[in-house]
Parts: C-alpha cells; structure tokens; sequence
C-alpha cells in the first residue's frame, strides 16, 4: 500500500511539475505525511536535465511548505488545543508527539518552528501548536518560510548530487528516499547541534539575568 502511495505521489512530480511540487509539499507540511524526499529530489534531478528550473522547483516547494503550514496554523488557532489532544489521534498525531512540538515552541519560540522546518517528525506538527498557543502569525510565517525554504533547497541540492550519480534509483522511491536520508545525515546533526546550543545559550541568559527587586 505505501509503495503504491509513493509510486503516486513520485508520478504527480514528474507528470505536473511545480505544481505538482507545490501540492505535494502543501500536503507535507499538513497532517497528511507526505515524504519531501520523494518530491524534492527528482524534480532538482529533472530541473538538471532541462524539464524544469533548480529555483523553480525551490519556490514551489517553499511556496507549498507555507501553505500546508497556514492551514494547519489556522485550523488548529480556531480549534484549539483541547480538540487536538482529544482527537489528535484519529488524525495519525500522538499525544507524545504534539506534547514534544508543544514544549518545542514554548522553549524557543519563533526559532523553533525555523529549526523544527528542517527535522524529520516534528516537522508536519510544528504549526499545529504555534496556532493553538497563538504564535505571533508574523514570526510563524517568517520562521516557517525561512526554514522550508533553507529545507527545499537542501532536498533540492542533495536531489542534484545524488540521483545524478545513482539514476537507476528514479526506478524505485524506496530506493531514492534510502539514498537521499543516507547523505543527509550530517545536515541533520548540524541542526540539532545548533538547536542544543541555542538551547544553553537560553538556560545560561535566564541564569545571568537575574530579577531586579530594587524599588
């Protein structure tokens, strides 16, 4: 079932374009998981030979992201968090993993959500707390644009460099998500490394600045 799922969505790239990159990552950034490895990629690949435009594909993507992300940000600041935490679940969203996104932008905020665009997980999550706690909407969306658009263009790069060398994995999206994830995972420390210690550098500034009492 997932295979075939993939084999669609891998076609609606090649078959539609940008805005079949456009959908695709709009639904990414929803609750509908949708892999950007298998988006991103092959339409960079497919930019190189010609079919389509390396910025156009990375527009699209980020264009997608921001959407996906505004209807998730909107739904959930309507809803609330009650209605997620009763019936997340029924959606594919755990408490665990809503709880995690939850504490992830009360932690840091607007440089969460930046950092949260370009981590497996939490990434189709991010916007659903920042709307239900009423995340500034100018912050969110500056934060969200900047991160998919840093995210699309890595996936978009990575794409370039390595399906250009290993064409025979266009064949399978299995195959191409394998190789993409394989070579992705010194961006991804980076990220966490940066978040960990943008993290300190908080808890240190709390510690430092301590209250002022006189009157």
């Amino acid at each position: 079932m997932l295979h075939e799922w993939l084999r669609t969505w891998f076609e609606w790239v090649e078959i539609w374009g940008y805005w079949g990159v456009f959908i695709l990552m709009a639904m990414e950034s929803s609750i509908i998981p949708v892999p950007s490895e298998i988006v991103m990629p092959p339409a960079a690949f497919w930019a190189a030979q010609g079919r389509l435009s390396f910025a156009g594909v990375v527009l699209a993507g980020t264009a997608g992201s921001y959407f996906g992300s505004l209807v998730s940000y909107w739904v959930s600041r309507w809803i609330g968090g009650e209605f997620m935490t009763r019936y997340g679940k029924q959606f594919g969203i755990s408490q665990k993993k809503l709880n995690f996104a939850e504490n992830w932008i009360q932690r840091f905020g607007s440089f969460g959500v930046f950092t949260a665009r370009l981590l497996p997980v939490v990434r189709h999550l991010i916007s659903i707390p920042a709307g239900f706690l009423k995340m500034s909407f100018t912050a969110f969306s500056m934060a969200t644009i900047l991160g998919a658009g840093l995210w699309c263009f890595v996936l978009a790069w990575l794409g370039q460099e390595a399906i250009g060398s290993n064409p025979e994995v266009l064949q399978s999206p299995e195959a191409m998500m394998g190789v993409i994830k394989a070579k992705m995972h010194w961006f991804l420390a980076g990220v966490v490394l940066f978040a960990a210690l943008y993290g300190v550098m908080l808890a240190l500034k709390k510690k430092l600045i301590k209250p002022d009492y006189s009157f």
